[in-house]
Order: C-alpha cells, then sequence, then structure tokens
C-alpha cells in the first residue's frame, strides 16, 4: 500500500484531495499547522468531515479518522525541521503533496514575514525531507501569481516569470526554482502546479466567491475592482483534485516539471458576480474600486501541456460551479 503526506490537509484543496485519494488504495497521511489566517472552525469542520474530531487533535500526534479506514491526520507545522523531519523517518511516504502555505496575495502586502517563514523555509524542510527519506514523486503548489506582469496570453510554462508583483508571488517562483536545485543535486523527483483561481465548496473565506456570498445575502455591498475590468480563469476544485491526482503517481518526465493547472477559459469577474446573483436569487449592491497593489489584470492558462502528457481537461463550467458552490453555502450556512 503506497503511502502519500498530504500537507495543508486541513486546507481548502488539501481537504479535497485527501477525499478524494481515500477512495483509492493508499495509506494517507495528513498534516497541517491550523493557523489563525482565516477562522479556525473552518479547518476544524474540513477535518470532521475527513473523521478526524477536534477533541482529539493535540500538536504532533497523529490522530486515526473514525470514517477513513486510510487516512490519518496530525497537527504539525512544515517550519517545525526537527518534527518534519522524523514524520518523513517514521513514515518512509512514496509521494508527497505539499499544498500547505500562507496563502493570499493582498495579505503579503501587510505580513511579508508569514510568506518566507511557511512558503520558503517550510518549502525547505519538505525537500530536506524527501532527500534524506527518498520519496517517488513529489508534487508542489505553485501558483499563476508568478506569471506577475506577463501580458502574452494564455499563460505558458514557457512564458518568462520573473516580473512578479506580489510577495506571495515571489515564494512560489522560488519554490519552482529550489525544486529545480533539488532535482539536480539530489535526483528528487518534482512536479509543481501552478493553480489558476481555485474555487468551490469549502473554499477559502478570503476569496471572492465566499467574501461576495456573504455579503449579497447579507445586504452588503461588495468589493469590486478595477472597476469590475478584470478577468480569471477560474478553476472548479474537482477538475484541480482530478489534475493532481492524475499527476500525483506519474514520475515527472524530466526529473522536474511545471504545469499550468486551470480551466482553460478566463471569466470575466462582473460574469462571474451575475452568476453568483443568479443562483443566490439576490441582487449584489456593488462598490468599486481602483486596481489593489499585487493584483493583476487578467489570467488565462495554457493547459495544453497537462492535456497531452496527463488527458487532463477540465469539465466543470463556471455556471455549474458555482450553483455547485451556492448550494454548499446555504447548507453549511443554515
Amino acid at each position: 500500500m503506497k503511502k502519500i503526506l498530504i500537507t495543508g490537509a486541513a486546507g481548502f484543496i488539501g481537504y479535497h484531495l485527501s477525499k478524494k485519494l481515500s477512495e483509492y488504495n493508499y495509506q494517507l497521511i495528513g498534516i497541517d499547522n491550523i493557523n489563525d489566517y482565516y477562522p479556525m472552525s473552518l479547518k476544524f469542520d474540513r477535518l470532521k468531515e475527513l473523521g478526524i474530531e477536534s477533541d482529539f487533535i493535540r500538536y504532533n500526534h497523529k490522530v486515526i479518522s473514525n470514517k477513513l479506514d486510510n487516512f490519518s491526520f496530525v497537527r504539525l507545522d512544515i517550519t517545525d525541521e526537527h518534527n518534519l523531519i522524523e514524520l518523513f523517518r517514521k513514515e518512509n511516504f512514496n509521494y508527497v503533496v505539499n499544498l500547505a502555505a500562507q496563502a493570499g496575495v493582498r495579505y503579503s502586502i501587510d505580513n511579508p514575514r508569514a510568506y518566507i517563514s511557511s512558503n520558503i523555509s517550510g518549502f525547505l524542510n519538505i525537500l530536506e525531507g524527501c532527500r534524506h527519506y527518498p520519496v517517488e514523486h513529489l508534487v508542489y503548489a505553485s501558483s499563476s501569481s508568478v506569471y506577475g506582469q506577463n501580458t502574452e496570453q494564455p499563460f505558458s510554462t514557457d512564458h518568462r516569470v520573473d516580473t512578479p508583483v506580489s510577495l506571495y508571488a515571489s515564494t512560489k517562483r522560488s519554490n519552482e526554482l529550489m525544486a529545480h536545485t533539488y532535482n539536480h543535486l539530489y535526483n528528487i523527483n518534482c512536479t509543481g502546479l501552478r493553480f489558476f483561481t481555485v474555487y468551490g465548496p469549502w473554499g477559502r473565506p478570503d476569496m471572492a466567491p465566499m467574501l461576495f456570498a456573504k455579503a449579497i445575502l447579507n445586504g452588503d455591498s461588495i468589493k469590486v475592482f478595477n472597476n469590475g475590468e478584470l478577468e480569471r480563469d477560474f478553476t472548479y476544485i474537482d477538475d484541480i483534485i482530478n489534475g493532481i491526482a492524475k499527476v500525483l503517481t506519474n514520475k515527472s518526465q524530466n526529473g522536474n516539471d511545471l504545469y499550468n493547472i486551470g480551466c482553460g477559459s478566463p471569466t470575466k469577474l462582473m460574469e462571474f458576480i451575475k452568476t453568483m446573483e443568479k443562483y443566490l436569487g439576490k441582487t449584489a449592491l456593488k462598490k468599486m474600486y481602483p486596481m489593489q497593489p499585487g493584483d493583476v489584470y487578467s489570467t488565462f492558462a495554457d493547459t495544453s501541456n497537462l492535456e497531452k502528457n496527463f488527458h487532463y481537461k477540465a469539465s466543470v463550467d463556471i455556471d455549474e460551479g458555482i450553483k455547485n458552490f451556492v448550494e454548499w453555502y446555504l447548507m453549511y450556512n443554515a
């Protein structure tokens, strides 16, 4: 039975990946520091869905799921070098998926040190674990934000990515370079996935769908940046998870590969808002704001390499995705 480490398992993507992979013949260990970047209650609720009760969670202590036969959880910070490396030693993982990171572009403007600690030092610890206790494949989360001021679209992994406009983007590009170095020096098999605006049930409360839904239902105004003249390659969570699952158990073709993983079709922000209004049954009060520091005008993923090598294809359009999200949001907040 292959053993997989999933970091950031209490997060949005980590939760969904843990749930998906639990359907297969793997032994899964999820870790997360459960920090307070956003309400911890949502993270504990995700873990509860995975059969991990909050009453049993203690730091650096393994908890066995009461719902999933092949999932267990350890509250652990990837910046904790000693205990993380010890976990690698004890468990002898076959695969590692690193989703743990300090997320958020705008938050990085005011809290830069959190990003260096988690996204740089933490990722170094992951690489060191894979170095000293070799794994078959390390898959790690990068981001579309690495494209920065690039205006050539769709974004291709062949494009230059040396103009980041946020510290978050800089740390994600640093992860890609660090993975390249560790592959070169220690032959660690790595694949980086540049995620494009992931949304769906159990999403982060600091992202547009949750912010918009809450404000619209409460009759509060929503912040619409750059007067609504933004486009994003919104990608439904199920498509992201299916892509990760396809990549994980296949070694990277060149030892260190990078792929865009997105919908491959940008959506105008105002269209996204209109679709939310349709399924919430309420019109949004819109307050227009200028472009924010660290933001980009448009994202658009070229996913052709992922399609060619792994038969990946996003299948959930914006209408279906938002419908699913709204149904979950109304149920979760009932």
